[in-house]
């Protein structure tokens, strides 16, 4: 299964704190994320993942067009509600293309938790 990884800033340690607890059903499958996610969760788990370039930079477009291309199968993206993202846009296409293709997606760790149970 091919698993995007994505976290707004304020959300990256919920991120990192999710993928080390779930580290040995993470290793079974195809991990990528944006830049500085994929960075900061490689780092802290020792996952193997294919970062795409930053967020802001392109990345949650990148991660977009695999999903348009039938190339994604679950998406992680642990979004900030409370703070607004330059890049905006990019995020709501993102959601878009994920509800167009029905690739399920957690915008947040308990849905996240409850994806899991089905990949355990």
């Amino acid at each position: 299964m091919n698993i995007a990884i994505i976290a707004h800033d304020k959300k990256k340690d919920d991120m990192v704190k999710f993928c080390k607890k779930h580290v040995d059903v993470l290793k079974r499958h195809n991990l990528f994320a944006t830049g500085t996610t994929g960075t900061i969760v490689s780092n802290e788990t020792g996952l193997n993942i294919h970062c795409f370039k930053s967020g802001p930079l392109g990345g949650d477009q990148e991660i977009g067009a695999k999903v348009a291309n039938g190339e994604m199968d679950l998406i992680l993206f642990f979004r900030d509600p409370l703070t607004a993202q330059p890049h905006e846009p990019d995020v709501s296409a993102l959601f878009r293309l994920s509800d167009v293709y029905q690739i399920p997606l957690a915008s947040n760790i308990r849905t996240a938790e409850m994806f899991f149970q089905t990949l355990k």
